[in-house]
């Protein structure tokens, strides 16, 4: 029986570094990225590997070290403004940390984001920052990440149950108490047709934002007919298109909470094409207070959230996680503070 030739043998660090006559800890070197081989021997190296055609698993080695260079994040909407800055956060904080983060988006699709996340999943992330698609269940996304990867979740809740051992953190934003807040700011401006705009059912988020406009129109005595919440996907267009269905459900509505600042963004511009001025016959407010929301016509009166601290908190909880797994798994509740500007004005 003949024996296997060399090209059935996997191809070692040993194999690559007696083909270019350096040290194994010297191709290691080069295949981390370390700054401490000069260039003319990691070109050497390289050319190396690509001659043998030695292909470097990462994910493999860092389970062999039990150490990640990396952590993952994956939003639910890369193009909502929020999420470009909480993403700078989280990237300023993990690269003071060492880190590189590895980023991805879901668009609001859960059957998306457990693509996203297994595919992210194989690159060995030391840990994972995940804002929920709408509709995304607990058991699907601990089958994408598997019960060791660390996970903090920002903002929304999973649906369904997570066993006792999915060691998962949780940061949220206040949602509830901010649009009690701007409900109540509206009313005191002298509004009582006041409607709920944007975002989906299917977000724990969404419910909560929704139960705080409940919340302070209850309080104050106000019904709350059903045509005026209209739901929309959480984007600057599709609130634009829904801006119709607002206004054909009440012409009498003088006001409206948005689910976020994207959404309220979307209404103003739907407004002006519907005859109606934003800051002026219609009062709006939104909810994060993306830069974009002080600089709009007119500047937008919305709740902060401060979404650059926000990640850069979500990237202390995973650091916080690393260092001391076995820890409880905490909930930390960020607090929202309302900021007024022109476009909650006053009924005329």
């Amino acid at each position: 029986m003949e024996s296997q030739t060399s090209v059935d043998r996997k191809i070692t660090l040993n194999d690559i570094a007696a083909g270019c006559g350096v040290s194994r800890a010297t191709v290691s070197l080069v295949l981390r990225g370390s700054p401490l081989v000069n260039k003319h021997t990691r070109a050497r190296v390289e050319d190396e590997l690509r001659r043998q055609g030695y292909v470097y698993n990462r994910a493999a080695a860092n389970l062999r070290r039990r150490t990640s260079s990396s952590i993952a994040l994956v939003v639910n909407e890369l193009a909502n403004p929020f999420f470009a800055e909480f993403a700078a956060g989280v990237d300023e904080a993990l690269g003071e940390a060492g880190f590189v983060t590895l980023l991805g988006s879901s668009g609001e699709s859960s059957s998306r984001e457990h693509a996203v996340l297994s595919s992210l999943i194989e690159h060995g992330p030391g840990g994972i920052i995940l804002s929920p698609a709408e509709g995304s269940e607990a058991r699907a996304v601990l089958a994408a990440v598997g019960a060791r990867t660390p996970v903090v979740l920002f903002n929304r809740e999973l649906g369904g149950t997570l066993p006792e051992y999915a060691h998962w953190d949780r940061l949220m934003l206040d949602n509830q108490r901010g649009t009690r807040l701007a409900t109540e700011h509206l009313i005191a401006q002298g509004h009582r047709r006041i409607g709920f705009f944007g975002g989906h059912d299917d977000s724990s988020s969404s419910r909560e934002r929704y139960a705080g406009y409940e919340q302070a129109m209850q309080a104050a005595g106000l019904a709350i007919a059903p045509n005026w919440r209209v739901e929309s996907a959480p984007t600057r267009v599709d609130a634009a298109r829904a801006t119709h269905a607002l206004l054909a459900g009440d012409a009498a509505l003088t006001a409206a909470v948005c689910y976020n600042d994207a959404v309220a963004l979307g209404l103003m511009l739907g407004l002006n094409q519907h005859g109606r001025q934003p800051g002026r016959d219609f009062a709006v407010t939104g909810f994060d207070d993306i830069a974009e929301a002080s600089l709009s016509m007119p500047p937008l009166t919305t709740l902060s959230t401060a979404p650059r601290a926000r990640g850069r908190q979500a990237a202390e909880l995973i650091l916080a996680r690393l260092q001391q797994p076995q820890a409880k798994a905490g909930t930390v509740v960020a607090p929202v503070e309302l900021v007024v500007r022109e476009s909650s004005c006053p009924p005329l």
